[in-house]
Formats: C-alpha cells, structure tokens, sequence
C-alpha cells in the first residue's frame, strides 16, 4: 500500500522554512490560486512534496523579479499567462455581483464618479483603467494625470499606446494588442483601503455600425474591497503580461485579503444599481 507521507514528507512549516515563504502566506496562496498543492493526510493535515520547495522558489524569483503573483504562479504551474479579462474574472470569482447592460454616456458618469471621489479621497491607490483605443485615452489623460499626482501607480490600457520610461505623478500606459479580449473592456478599478471601487464592462458585440455615444456595454461594478482587490490583482497580471517593466521599484499589489462587504453595503449598492437602471433607461 502506498502511504502518502512518504510521497509528501514536507509539512508546511518544513515548506516555510525551505523556502522563505511564511506558513500564513502559503495557505492564502492556496486558497487564492491554489498553489502550492497539498496531499492531506487522515487528520487533515498538510503535506507537500519536495518538488513544491523548487515550485515556491521559482514563484518567488519572479516576484522579485517584477512579475504579479497570479502570473508567476501561473508561469510556474502551467506557463500560461492568463487572465486576459477582468470582467470576466469578477463574474467568475463574484457571481453575485449584479450585471447591468449601460449605455456609453452611463458610463463615463460612472467613471468620473470613481475618478473624482478617488483623487478627493483615497490615500495612495492603486490605479488601473482601460479605455479601448488610444483616442479615448488621449481623451481623459488630463484626468489620469491628476489621478496619477497622488497614486502609488496609475495604470491605464489601450491599443495603440504609446509607452514611454514610467516616470513618478504620470500615468503608466500599456499597449494591449489588437486581438486581445481586453480590448472590448471599459475598466476602473480604485484600489485604495479608505476608498476601494471598481468598474468593469464589456462592449456588447454586434454595434459596428452604432455610434460611438450610443454604444451600449454589459457592466459590474463594486465597491466591496474583496471583489476591487481581486479586480486590481488580474489588471495587474495583464500590465505585466503586455508591459512586463511597468512597476515603479518596489511596487506589489498588497497581498492581504480586505474583508468583504458588509450586507449594509450591499444594500446600498443595490439600490444604485437601480438608480442607475432608472437614469439609463431615461436617456
């Protein structure tokens, strides 16, 4: 019979202990993105065999290299470099999140609502947003320069991009490539602890002949810190994907898990959502 503690001798303490890594934060990496991978023997416990001492290490050498936490898990586990969507991974990860289809005009109050509260009040947030193509973001530049004075980092995506050096107080432009999903996304995400909010939309196929002004997208948005911080991880894999040098030195996007929003929260979002439902139809 086999006996699984001889295939996976290491408990996680031994793991911490080769590798670095504190036992706290190897349980949230498996619980985020379920790496390192664990036998568990009859009690329960865990077990990892030694080839996770070499896996861990390889993860760490590509955070300290720059890279994003899911997208050195990723290239460590499968090679892959997926993600490509936020929206899609806020519907995977938060299936409650209510799905509201908004026109462009609701869209850009939306935005500017979270941009302006944002550079008002939060205190150093992460910021990221995508804007399609490089005329929409010629368009609000102005606007991400305020944002990007008093930001850690202002992110901002869009086909045709131009990149330059990053350079402190001004946005980080990534060029994302034509056939990329991102491309069809309208995104922003505040990732601040006194001021998390994220929105995230997609452009409904099958409007190529719909002007620009009546164009219509399916949209989430959120201001529950689990979801934003989650919505700011997978935006910040894509930047490395497209634009691995753009993190200012030392720059990591914060690895705790914020607590989720309270149901007084979720009522008040609901409730804007309808708001929102009402001015949209009203247009």
């Amino acid at each position: 019979m086999d006996r699984p503690e001889l295939k996976h001798p290491l408990t996680i303490g031994d793991l911490a202990r080769r590798t670095g890594v504190p036992s706290a934060t190897l349980r949230s990496w498996e619980s985020r993105h379920g790496f390192p991978r664990p036998a568990r023997m009859a009690g329960g416990h865990r077990r990892y065999a030694e080839s996770e001492v070499a896996a861990v290490l390889d993860v760490v050498r590509h955070r300290d290299s720059g890279v994003g936490l899911e997208t050195a898990v990723r290239r460590v586990t499968t090679g892959s470099l997926q993600p490509r969507s936020v929206y899609a991974e806020l519907r995977r990860w938060h299936p409650t999140i209510s799905t509201q289809v908004l026109s462009k005009a609701s869209l850009v109050a939306l935005s500017h609502a979270i941009e302006d509260e944002c550079c008002a009040r939060a205190e150093e947030p992460l910021l990221f947003a995508s804007f399609q193509r490089d005329t929409f973001l010629r368009a609000s530049r102005a606007r991400w320069v305020e944002l990007a004075r008093t930001a850690r980092a202002a992110v901002v995506f869009a086909e045709g991009a131009t990149p330059a050096a990053p350079t402190a107080a001004v946005p980080i432009e990534v060029a994302v490539p034509h056939e990329a999903p991102l491309n069809r996304e309208w995104i922003v995400v505040c990732d601040a602890p006194d001021l998390p909010a994220c929105l995230a939309a997609v452009e409904r196929p099958g409007q190529g002949g719909v002007p620009d002004a009546h164009r219509c997208f399916d949209a989430v948005w959120t201001v529950d810190p689990r979801a934003v911080r989650d919505a700011s991880r997978v935006a910040a894999t894509l930047a490395d994907t497209y634009r691995p040098d753009w993190r200012p030195a030392g720059l990591r996007v914060p690895e705790d898990e914020p607590p989720g929003a309270s149901a007084d929260l979720l009522r008040a979002s609901g409730l804007l959502n309808r708001t929102m439902a009402y001015l949209d139809a009203a247009q």
